[in-house]
């Protein structure tokens, strides 16, 4: 030990480590490619494997390379140090690094009373596995040398305490909030200048330790997080910490926060760097570690998972894996994240065919997805909603939205609407809406391909309001322009029918009435209107025109009543309904079997002229007998 009672430390001189020791060195050793001056005495008495390297030389002034040195120049600094009985500090952020040195050199307590490597495990499990930000320091620190950490288990016992800690009242065990940095007594209360102040740390809130673990290497932060999953941590708190950890490193997708709270916390001990990380491997890494959980919130943060994997280039299986688990809660999505744009080489400005094969996932998902269990977590998601209408109204305001792009083909805009099945559409005004918007943008479409988009819309299920613009609508072919106006004089006939049969059925005596066949046939209840009706009596809320005569309109029905009383006796209830209309000044709309002729099938005026003809008597009679409405 004549070399080691002489050391005062050591100095640098070019590239080359030298040892203040007033002895000439005896041994070179060599850690990436920097040369380190030493004495072999004070080195093997402590390291096995420098003992093992004198053994098998014979040379005296003996130089050797140590291969993959662990931790680097630094650790060996620390480890040469500790062998000459310098001083040398262990703390959180070299630990790791020390521990694998202290292995590799084998400095075990054969070799050497409270050698290096009890050491080091000593100060880990005493000091680092007991204190949260401890285990995170030590965790990011272990990158460099995460092989043989791994085969001493030092992640392993890392990610455990984590886990364990993280399930626990963070005022237990010591280091909690990052926010109050040293500011906090053992037993989790605040202090000030030393002095426990009775102030308790706020630890209901689940998400305190995102921003910790964001700092850690992709690799550990999967690890980590299925580690929690194993303990059994909520999956709605895990996917808090998964979408955290994204929106850090994929820019992309902060603008789809969908209302979270999006906290910014400051780290107010680490002083940490953020890790580097690999987008495409972040976003694999990601899919993976999501569960099969349904939310708004979840499915706004897919949406703008898969936009940023299409702008990056990911695995096939990576995508096709986000649309399936979109599709599967598609009922929850927003209009806004479903609008992805092409990143690709293409005219058209929105990735329709990716919304269709969302579509494709939705119908064929057998089994729905279950939401996650706390309602705070989405609290506009309504469990009771029906999904398949849900999508359908979505659909069709996207399909809105994307008409208006020139490059959109036809059979695009066909695909996507039926790729619904029928049922999921009460109504068709949303579908009209939207061939509106594509004719109008596509003036230079044929007649024919117009009538083939405008054949996916069931005009029986369109409302009063949307007939009557479809009536009047020029770019509409004129055949469904006249499918329109038959419709719509069903619709106004249907509803003149149901008026008329509400009043009868009020003026009849209790029990059941019968209706006669031809009219029944007539009465074709959809569309709400004689549930309107029936809940406005004396129909105040659809005659807009009368609103001013509320009392001459109360003396009309009075008439209306009696004169069905009348119609109800004499048992003449096919004559009825003209004999009420006369009396109340409204002029019913002619049926098929009334002897006028169609003024489309009529010789002389060319078709056009005919349609305008048909349009300006329609729509006074649709005024008419809107006034009874």
């Amino acid at each position: 030990m004549a070399p080691a009672g002489k050391v005062t430390g050591f100095h640098k001189e070019g590239n080359d480590w030298f040892c203040n020791a007033g002895l000439p060195s005896d041994i070179t050793v060599v850690v990436d490619g920097i040369k380190f001056h030493l004495h072999k005495f004070p080195l093997v008495s402590k390291c096995g494997k420098i003992a093992r390297i004198c053994e098998e030389s014979s040379e005296k002034a003996l130089v050797t390379v140590l291969e993959e040195f662990p931790g680097g120049l630094d650790t060996f600094l620390i480890a040469v140090k500790f062998c000459y009985g310098l001083r040398m500090e262990l703390t959180p952020r070299n630990i790791v690094m020390v521990y694998c040195a202290a292995d590799y050199l084998q400095m075990m307590d054969e070799f050497g009373e409270d050698n290096l490597l009890s050491k080091s495990e000593n100060f880990f499990h005493k000091n680092v596995l007991h204190n949260w930000k401890d285990c995170i320091l030590a965790l990011q620190s272990s990158d460099p040398v995460i092989a043989r950490a791994e085969k001493l288990q030092i992640i392993r016992k890392c990610l455990s305490a984590l886990s364990m800690m993280v399930c626990t009242d963070p005022s237990l065990f010591g280091w909690p909030m990052m926010m109050y940095g040293s500011l906090q007594s053992p037993g989790g209360s605040i202090l000030w200048n030393g002095i426990n102040t009775g102030a308790r740390i706020r630890s209901a809130e689940s998400d305190w330790w995102f921003e910790d673990i964001s700092y850690l290497s992709v690799g550990l932060f999967e690890r980590l997080i299925n580690t929690m999953e194993t303990r059994g941590i909520r999956p709605e708190i895990l996917v808090g910490a998964i979408m955290y950890y994204g929106r850090k490193y994929l820019p992309g997708l902060g603008r789809w926060k969908s209302g979270q709270s999006g906290k910014t916390r400051t780290v107010a001990s680490f002083s940490l760097t953020p890790a580097v990380v690999d987008q495409k491997v972040l976003i694999e890494t990601i899919e993976k570690l999501l569960p099969e959980k349904k939310g708004k919130s979840f499915c706004c943060f897919l949406l703008g998972l898969l936009r940023v994997a299409l702008i990056l280039g990911v695995s096939q299986m990576c995508k096709d894996s986000l649309e399936r688990r979109i599709g599967m809660q598609l009922e929850v999505a927003t209009l806004d994240s479903l609008l992805i744009p092409v990143y690709s080489d293409s005219d058209t400005l929105y990735d329709v065919d990716c919304v269709e094969r969302i579509i494709h996932h939705f119908m064929s998902s057998e089994s729905r997805i279950t939401s996650f269990s706390p309602p705070s977590l989405d609290p506009e998601t309504s469990p009771a909603s029906e999904p398949l209408r849900k999508v359908a109204k979505l659909i069709d305001n996207y399909i809105a939205e994307v008409a208006s792009d020139v490059n959109l083909k036809p059979r695009k805009i066909r695909f996507l609407a039926e790729a619904l099945p029928e049922s999921s559409r009460p109504l068709h005004d949303g579908l009209y809406r939207a061939l509106d918007i594509y004719f109008k943008a596509h003036p230079w479409l044929s007649e024919k391909e117009k009538e083939e988009l405008c054949n996916i819309i069931d005009y029986q299920k369109l409302s009063i309001d949307a007939c009557a613009h479809a009536s009047q609508n020029a770019r509409l072919p004129l055949r469904v322009v006249l499918q329109v106006l038959f419709f719509e004089q069903m619709q106004l006939r249907t509803a003149l029918a149901g008026c008329l049969n509400v009043l009868d059925t009020e003026s009849a005596p209790a029990g059941p009435m019968t209706v006669p066949s031809e009219m029944a046939g007539q009465i074709v209840q959809r569309d709400g209107w004689i549930t309107v009706v029936r809940e406005n009596q004396v129909l105040k809320g659809d005659m807009e025109s009368m609103r001013s005569r509320v009392g001459e309109l109360e003396e009309e029905f009075n008439k209306i009543k009696q004169e069905m009383k009348k119609v109800t006796k004499s048992h003449s209830s096919l004559s009825s309904p003209r004999l009420v209309a006369r009396k109340i000044g409204c002029k019913l709309i002619p049926r098929s079997t009334d002897a006028q002729p169609d003024p489309v099938d009529s010789a002389g005026p060319t078709p056009r002229a005919s349609i305008e003809q048909a349009r300006r008597s329609h729509h006074s009679r649709h005024r008419k007998s809107f006034s009874l409405f």
